[in-house]
Order: structure tokens, then C-alpha cells, then sequence
């Protein structure tokens, strides 16, 4: 099997890590034209829950401290622009994310990061396990954002505004 040296690696993966970046802001400006649901705002989580399967590989392991550490960085650092660039608005009877430039713009921002993160952190780690830690801290941030969308919509949801049934209904002037 032919052996890829360290430096193609990292730039297949930051390669990789600007084309997904490009995929999600495109897909993220489609979305803002269709109806948000529970189940859009729950799959993406769940179908990223499936990459803890690298996990099996031992190459891939990392310490439980080191873990814990990504995806805390992600739940408490990472997740928080999106959520405050993150808004919903209620049209005809449906709840829409309202589109905001600041995400794009954030998007980039968080790659860049990621991608400055990468460079020192392969210096310690392999980068298979680079891989696994950066995986950890997207869940992270991935999770808390949408369990802030979730709520977010519950709340929309509890207060009657959807399917045109306001919580309080207009009374006619006189």
C-alpha cells in the first residue's frame, strides 16, 4: 500500500474541511427557504452521532480527558456564534430561520480556527486522532445548537403561532 506523506494529509484534509464548509453554507441558504421541523433540526445530530464509530479504530483513540476537553470546547466556545446569529421567524403559519450574512461569515471564521487548531495540534497527536478530536468538538457544538433551535421552536410552538393560531386572537375594532 502506497504511504501519503504527513503534509499531503493535512492538505487533503484542509482542503476537505473548505469544501464541506462551502457544502453547509450552501445548503444552510437553501434551507432558509423551507419550512424549519423538529425532524430537520434532530436528524443532522443524529446522523453526525454515527461518525463515533471511528472510535473502533485504535488509531483513532484518544485519551477520555482530551475527549471531554473537545467536545466541552465545542458545547461551550464554538457553539455560541451560531447560536446567537441562529433566529426563527413565523410565516404563514410555518417557522423559517431567518437568514443572517453574520453565518457565513462566522462559518469561515470557525474554519479558519479550525484549521490554525489543526497546525499545532498535529504537532502532538497523529492525525487520525487529530481527526477524532475535531469530530468531538463539532459534536459538541453541533448538539448545543440544536438543542437551542429545538427549544427555540418549542417555544415558537407553545405560543400558538404556528398554523395561524395566534396566542392571542385579534379582536375586531370597533
Amino acid at each position: 500500500m502506497a504511504h501519503i506523506s504527513h503534509s499531503y494529509l493535512q492538505i487533503i484534509s484542509t482542503v476537505g474541511a473548505v469544501f464541506l464548509a462551502l457544502m453547509v453554507i450552501f445548503l444552510r441558504l437553501k434551507a432558509s427557504n423551507r419550512p424549519v421541523t423538529i425532524k430537520k433540526i434532530i436528524i443532522p445530530p443524529l446522523g453526525m452521532a454515527s461518525g463515533f464509530v471511528m472510535f473502533v479504530a485504535p488509531q483513532v483513540r484518544v485519551p477520555w480527558l482530551w475527549a471531554l476537553i473537545a467536545f466541552l470546547v465545542g458545547w461551550f466556545i464554538f457553539s455560541y456564534p451560531l447560536i446567537r446569529s441562529t433566529k426563527f421567524e413565523v410565516r404563514e403559519g410555518q417557522v423559517f430561520a431567518r437568514r443572517s450574512k453574520s453565518f457565513i461569515v462566522i462559518l469561515f471564521v470557525l474554519l479558519i480556527i479550525r484549521t490554525a487548531l489543526h497546525q499545532v495540534i498535529d504537532v502532538y497527536v497523529s492525525i487520525p486522532q487529530s481527526g477524532a478530536l475535531f469530530f468531538l468538538l463539532a459534536f459538541g457544538m453541533i448538539v448545543r445548537w440544536r438543542i437551542f433551535m429545538l427549544k427555540q421552536y418549542r417555544s415558537i410552538e407553545a405560543s400558538g403561532e404556528l398554523n395561524g393560531n395566534p396566542l392571542t386572537p385579534d379582536i375586531p375594532q370597533t
